[in-house]
């Protein structure tokens, strides 16, 4: 089947191109979030992302296991939209269990080489400014610079949202 990748920075327009696609497929979309509300403003981006959504579409609120939940959920008939692998990376980090973490991100890329359906993921491109000050903030841009590698090598499509525009680095995205 298909499966995409798509990276931007925030409010780059990544997850509308990324809802875009969904509905285009017209298949069923199970939208996957890894999203906590830890906070009012949190809340709101959650709610924003929420309201702009197909009242058909499912949601499964996924801050862990999200290789566990694209296999459960992906196949032929529907298409799984997961936002954000950055949100969800950040869970496993806070976690500080490196099993965990390593664990969660081979099973997510052994999910998408063994992909029964049409995957497309959402993910924030953090890595093209400066080396950030902190231990774990610096962990965390090279977890998910690494991420971003492994995944992009496994799927068909990848694209860089800028300003709202789709710029294709792999394959074909068309919205």
């Amino acid at each position: 089947m298909s499966s995409t990748l798509i990276l931007g920075g925030i409010k780059s327009g990544k997850s509308v191109l990324a809802e875009q696609l969904a509905s285009n497929t017209k298949l069923n979309v199970i939208y996957i979030a890894t999203a906590s509300a830890d906070d009012d403003e949190m809340q709101r981006r959650i709610d924003h992302h929420q309201q702009r959504r197909p009242s058909d579409w499912q949601t499964i609120e996924t801050p862990i296991h999200l290789a566990a939940a694209i296999q459960q959920y992906c196949s032929a008939d529907q298409c799984v939209l997961v936002d954000c692998l950055t949100l969800w990376l950040t869970n496993l980090l806070m976690k500080d269990d490196d099993v965990l973490l390593n664990a969660e991100i081979d099973a997510l890329i052994t999910s998408i080489k063994d992909l029964a359906g049409n995957l497309i993921m959402v993910s924030n491109e953090t890595n093209m400014g400066i080396t950030p000050l902190g231990e774990l903030t610096r962990r965390y841009c090279d977890e998910v610079g690494v991420l971003h590698q492994r995944i992009a090598q496994q799927c068909n499509n990848v694209g860089l949202t800028v300003a709202g525009l789709p710029h294709i680095l792999k394959g074909h995205i068309d919205a």
